[in-house]
């Protein structure tokens, strides 16, 4: 009787309300087909799947990778892909709340729209655009980077194809591109602050500096811990901005699961391989994710979860 009356209102609820599931309606259909209907294709890992067989053979491709003759190869790419992932996540979060609490700090309403306006612009370009123009202001013959090197007498320079520049080049272009889109959030949590809270500090004598870390990052701190933790789940899917600036010199320094995955399953044809690695990186990932919130809930005594 009660599950009935729970029915009744929910339809109620649905007639009520019908809109907003129409709204809803085409990202939940997107979801389905392109988040849940493609992991029927987990079952690929374990089997030899290639374009001329197919063979189940269990957890082989898994032992392969662990132990076997692409063990080198794929314990060098997930070492990187933890790398650049997490330093990645640690800077855009370090990065994005202190631009965040600069935006927050300016008085004029067109100036703080322009500003954002100028950070939020290199989120919508490709990652095959940001790379042409990155490729060319780097170039060794024709690149600005280098032009400039060569009128001070320094040979030029082949910064995308040197391992030790590759590196802080590649962390410079991705903290460009996403940075002023990562505050969005944080200005946002930065908005709900109650400003008498403000006035209680000033009152106590504390300055802008002592309002910043008294009153403001306690008041979004759950914001930032938030964030982080959906950030986390995805550190391990780390693939275009790569995939765009790598080239073979460089391969093993910048190698990550997914080129790994795409190398192996695409161009080699290897489907079932490539789908035991990146069935391994969605594990890493979910394992990061409840970790973190683990840690989270001994420390603050809640989950965000």
């Amino acid at each position: 009787m009660v599950k009935a009356r729970d029915w009744d209102r929910t339809r109620r609820q649905i007639r009520n309300d019908w809109m907003y599931y129409a709204m809803f309606a085409p990202v939940l259909v997107f979801v389905i087909i392109f988040n849940y209907v493609p992991m029927v294709g987990v079952s690929l890992a374990f089997y030899k799947f290639t374009p001329f067989a197919r063979k189940f053979i269990g957890l082989d491709n898994f032992a392969d990778l662990f132990v076997g003759i692409r063990a080198p190869q794929f314990w060098r790419a997930f070492g990187n892909t933890l790398f650049y992932s997490i330093t990645n996540l640690v800077l855009s979060t370090i990065l994005s709340v202190t631009v965040a609490l600069l935006l927050n700090e300016l008085v004029s309403r067109k100036a703080k729209g322009l500003v954002q306006t100028i950070l939020y612009l290199p989120h919508f370009m490709s990652w095959v655009v940001v790379s042409s123009i990155f490729t060319l202001i780097l170039s060794p013959q024709v690149g600005i980077v280098n032009n400039v090197l060569q009128e001070l007498g320094i040979e030029p320079i082949y910064f995308l194809a040197q391992q030790k520049w590759w590196t802080p080049i590649y962390f410079f272009i991705v903290r460009w591109k996403e940075t002023g889109w990562g505050t969005i959030i944080y200005l946002a949590a930065l908005s709900g602050v109650n400003p008498e809270l403000y006035e209680a500090a000033e009152m106590d004598g504390a300055g802008r500096l002592r309002q910043v870390f008294s009153v403001t990052l306690p008041a979004i701190v759950t914001t930032i811990l938030i964030v982080f933790i959906l950030n986390l789940g995805k550190v391990m899917n780390i693939f275009e901005s790569v995939f765009v600036l790598q080239n073979p010199n460089v391969y093993n320094a910048t190698d990550v699961l997914t080129t790994f995955a795409y190398r192996v399953g695409v161009q080699q044809g290897n489907y079932g391989m490539g789908t035991a690695i990146d069935l391994f990186k969605s594990f890493i990932g979910l394992f990061l994710v409840l970790g973190t919130d683990a840690i989270n809930r001994k420390i603050r005594g809640s989950s965000v979860l």
